[in-house]
């Protein structure tokens, strides 16, 4: 069976096939390595959206707050204070609720 060269998708642009064909066998492994990497990621991300989506939201959480936060209490000059609090990438993020209640 004769060898034949790969065919680029069809949704690729021809630049983009063209610079893929100009390089070299090493330049295209990390492009192989930094592709799958790049899926595994949008996947987990896409799934993690997913998730966000379809977790049951407290009635008195805001919409632009995650449903995945969670309510903390902060001290601040000795009140206390309800936050949302949720990380965002290497980030937490805070969102301020209300005071907390001394009545329990």
């Amino acid at each position: 069976m004769p060898y034949s060269d790969p065919t680029s998708p069809q949704n690729f642009s021809s630049d983009l096939a063209e610079t893929f064909e100009d390089c070299s066998l090493k330049e295209l492994r990390a492009v192989k390595r930094y592709a799958e990497a790049l899926v595994e990621h949008r996947e987990r991300e896409a799934r993690l959206e997913e998730d966000e989506d379809t977790e049951e939201r407290p009635e008195e959480m805001p919409d632009d707050v995650p449903a995945r936060a969670t309510l903390t209490i902060k001290e601040i000059n000795d009140n206390r204070y309800y936050y949302w609090q949720w990380r965002d990438g290497d980030t937490i993020r805070s969102q301020y609720k209300g005071p907390v209640n001394s009545d329990g």
